[in-house]
């Protein structure tokens, strides 16, 4: 029997951009079992949301995640204003639909790119990343801030998109569709891509459905679920259909938000189109009563469940979140062991794991 070696992978690793480590034990360069250590990145975010005011956490929970940002906090927003009930203008719907599928875009952008950073594709890792600083900018001209636009608040949206920025953002959005739709098809039709991941990583839809994985990992297994099917914000009019792949595999999951990078773009000129004139905000009145309630928003890694429960004070009683990735990590038990060495990182980027998320 060949000696077997336990190694930590991470928490520091080129394809980790936030600290996780999992203890790999391989035999003859092959993984026979993995183990999870997550706790190097929490901050106590749910319960400082009980100590603020609730206005105050929006700005606290789009510091839950860089990336996710904008989506924390409408998703907030959302959760809160059930609370009342509270019902939003139609046109802040719409405006709450384009920042988030702005937020997906470069989100699944800036994955793609760490994709071919693993495989070793450096240049085409910084075409990716190049035509994803024109989404920042449009992010930034209409919001006034690439990363944590702030955008939401309870009742509505903060800011509207004029005439011209709309025209602006329509011409950027054009332009991304045509260079992402370039590089994608370079990118899928590789065979030394198809190689790192065709078969890698697989699981299948019963596998996926008995762990309870979520977003692009579970569309990508070939599960039709979508938290944006319920028809939150404006989805239910924009005619909104999943990304689904069946194969379960790592290149599956590429697959799965390259297209759905495409569609958010697809997304926004619709809604674009579609805006109705009018308010972007509803003043709640009072405060918000002693009531609790949940919230499923589609997350760019997935399904984010948010809870909360009033008391009739301006504060909340209990917040929690749950987010994508914490769904996600237990998969990598299924998938790793059997796999080659070398396939580690590939295997682990393909959940696109965030670890701020996770742990809050």
């Amino acid at each position: 029997m060949a000696p077997r070696t336990v190694a930590p992978f991470g928490p520091q690793h080129p394809v980790l951009p936030e600290p996780i480590q999992l203890k790999i034990t391989y035999e003859n360069e092959k993984v026979v079992d993995v183990v999870p250590a997550l706790g190097y990145g929490h901050r106590g975010i749910e319960k400082a949301c009980e100590l603020n005011e609730y206005p105050k956490n929006i700005h606290l929970v789009e510091r839950i995640c860089g990336i996710c940002s904008c989506i924390h906090g409408i998703s907030y927003c959302e959760t809160v204003e059930r609370l009342w009930p509270l019902e939003v203008p139609p046109r802040a719907k719409y405006l709450r639909v384009i920042y988030s599928e702005m937020s997906r875009l470069h989100s699944h952008l800036l994955w793609l790119g760490l994709l071919c950073d693993a495989l070793g594709f450096e240049s085409m890792f910084m075409q990716f990343w190049r035509i994803r600083e024109k989404v920042l900018d449009i992010l930034e001209a209409t919001s006034g801030h690439r990363v944590t636009q702030s955008i939401s608040v309870v009742g509505g949206v903060r800011r509207d998109i004029d005439a011209e920025q709309e025209k602006t953002c329509i011409k950027v959005l054009q332009e991304v569709k045509k260079e992402a739709e370039s590089l994608i098809n370079v990118l899928a039709s590789d065979p030394t891509v198809k190689a790192r991941t065709v078969g890698k990583g697989v699981l299948t839809k019963e596998q996926a459905i008995l762990l309870g994985i979520n977003g692009p990992h579970l569309r990508a297994s070939g599960v039709k679920e979508d938290s944006r099917m319920l028809g939150a914000q404006a989805y239910s009019e924009l005619g909104f259909e999943p990304i689904v792949e069946t194969a379960g595999d790592c290149y599956a999951r590429a697959l799965v938000r390259a297209r759905e990078a495409l569609q958010s773009i697809e997304l926004q000129l619709e809604a674009f189109s579609k805006m109705p004139e009018g308010e972007i905000f509803e003043r709640p009145k009072g405060r918000p009563p002693a009531n609790e309630v949940t919230y499923r928003a589609e997350q760019p890694r997935g399904e984010c469940f948010y809870y909360a429960k009033g008391n009739g004070t301006q504060h909340l009683e209990r917040f929690r979140v749950r987010t994508p990735t914490f769904a996600n990590i237990p998969s990598l038990l299924v998938m790793l062991p059997g796999c080659e060495l070398a396939d580690v990182p590939v295997i682990v980027l393909s959940i696109d794991p965030c670890i701020s998320c996770t742990e809050r």
